[in-house]
């Protein structure tokens, strides 16, 4: 049986990242703070978020990823290249920590981009149901929604998102990138939960909502 998960840091307030994302802050005002509790995991006192940490980094067989969290890009790839004189190929370097095959969301066609280590970004302009059959085919079932906050959205509303890991830091941002607007048509059953200083890190299983009624 495939498994599709999610595992995203939140504020308290709903968002997953800031406002004002852009090349130079691509977690938005205030973003980075959302994830200060695993990258500092190895330091003494936070052995709570340094399990946390590798399950986020454990290996999965491959990736759903939005645009948006693949870069800075917008419209044609072509007019980036043309404006900054070469293609973008990731926030991450030439080595980045997927290690496997990545299905980038996108409304404009590009050639794979092969890295090293393993990760090779594909481009898929046929919508996410489409990209996530690629992703689970080429996975071999399991399948991580690497981000962005459209890209988990769209998990949660196509019904195909079976886990959702919230990293909880104590932190308001006021506004930015939210996962659940929308309608309220998914069920969040707590799975387990573990808290530090840093953050509440909650697993729920995913499972449609059942009709709201009086008592």
């Amino acid at each position: 049986m495939s498994l599709t998960t999610a595992h995203v840091s939140i504020s308290l307030d709903g968002f997953v990242a800031g406002p004002d994302q852009s090349r130079d802050d691509p977690l938005g005002r205030g973003g980075m703070l959302l994830h200060q509790w695993h990258f500092d995991a190895d330091l003494p006192g936070h052995e709570v978020d340094a399990r946390w940490t590798a399950r986020l980094l454990r290996p999965r067989g491959a990736y759903v990823m939005g645009r948006n969290m693949f870069g800075p890009v917008r419209g044609p790839w072509t007019s980036w290249a043309r404006e900054h004189g070469g293609d973008w190929r990731g926030w991450w370097g030439e080595e980045p920590p997927y290690h496997a095959p990545v299905f980038v969301l996108t409304h404009h066609a590009h050639e794979p981009i092969q890295m090293a280590g393993g990760t090779t970004f594909h481009f898929v302009t046929d919508g996410f149901a489409a990209a996530l059959a690629l992703a689970r085919e080429a996975g071999g079932g399991d399948v991580d929604i690497a981000g962005g906050a459209s890209a988990v959205r769209q998990g949660l509303a196509s019904g195909e998102l079976d886990e959702l890991t919230l990293d909880i830091a104590p932190v308001l941002l006021g506004s930015g990138e939210r996962i659940f607007d929308g309608p309220a048509d998914v069920a969040l059953e707590p799975l387990e939960a573990e808290h530090s200083r840093w953050a509440t890190h909650v697993r729920y299983r995913v499972r449609r909502a059942g009709p709201v009624t009086d008592r």
